[in-house]
């Protein structure tokens, strides 16, 4: 973020998404298993995907909502937005772990519309 705010003039608007943190409390499964709150809304740690031979092959490192709008603020942007995209109506196609079972109680994007103070 502070890169962004480097290069980014004042007024510069700066918008970008991440999987929403509420997604990281629940199991990856499209079907009501997957509507069982596991893991602490809380937990910091890494989520990292390793291949046969233990090698990361896919890491993303989880924030709290409070903790991106403090990272924001402290590299020099205002939230202007903060969008929550609700499921589509009449959407029941299955995309990896998302479904309309799941889709519709919960979001499982961020957007972050921000300009630079």
């Amino acid at each position: 973020m502070r890169e962004v705010a480097r290069v980014l003039r004042p007024g510069g608007r700066w918008v970008f998404s991440v999987t929403h943190p509420m997604r990281w409390i629940f199991l990856d499964d499209p079907g009501e298993r997957g509507l069982l709150a596991v893991h602490s809304y809380f937990d910091r740690s890494p989520y990292v995907e390793r291949d046969a031979d233990g090698e990361a092959t896919y890491v993303e490192q989880h924030r709290t909502l409070g903790d991106r709008l403090r990272e924001l603020v402290a590299a020099g942007f205002v939230l202007r937005d903060l969008v929550e995209p609700e499921w589509p109506a009449g959407h029941e196609q299955l995309w990896g772990q998302w479904s309309p079972l799941r889709g519709r109680l919960f979001p499982g994007t961020a957007i972050f519309c921000c300009e630079k103070a």
